[in-house]
């Protein structure tokens, strides 16, 4: 599970129009974290403030700026990312790894958090800088991190 970002292609480009998820985000974190995502998992999904769990396919229609670490910003709620990790049967797994800050790894135990997924959060201790070069020296080793 990669977090989303705050910096979006209407930032670049303000008439790019609806734009797939995985080319929304155009932060070096998200970029970093998804490319780990892409080269270690058989499945990855990005944590959307604004809509939740949503494919890397997933079409977002506009620009928005919704955020677990600001609460007036109307990010989605618990009880709607539980209600996702069943219709997109992200209950299957036996882990889940996260990458990305606190507030988004802390949403998704707490989404997770009556079922058998354990959580992984391998970065969210680091400062961002040390946690992309962490994810960044994995990808180049090619060795998934120690979580």
């Amino acid at each position: 599970m990669v977090s989303c970002g705050k910096r979006k292609i209407w930032d670049r480009y303000p008439r790019a129009g609806p734009t797939k998820a995985k080319d929304v985000y155009v932060g070096a974190p998200f970029k970093v974290y998804s490319e780990y995502a892409k080269k270690f998992s058989n499945r990855w999904i990005i944590l959307s403030a604004k809509y939740g769990f949503i494919d890397p396919d997933f079409m977002i229609p506009e620009n928005y700026n919704a955020t677990f670490k600001d609460q007036s910003s109307n990010p989605i709620g618990v009880r709607e990312l539980e209600e996702q990790i069943r219709r997109k049967a992200l209950d299957v797994f036996d882990t889940a790894v996260v990458l990305g800050g606190h507030d988004y790894a802390d949403i998704v135990s707490i989404a997770f958090s009556d079922l058998e997924v354990k959580i992984k959060k391998p970065v969210t201790s680091l400062p961002l800088g040390r946690a992309m070069g962490t994810v960044r020296k994995a990808i180049n080793e090619g060795r998934p991190l120690d979580c």
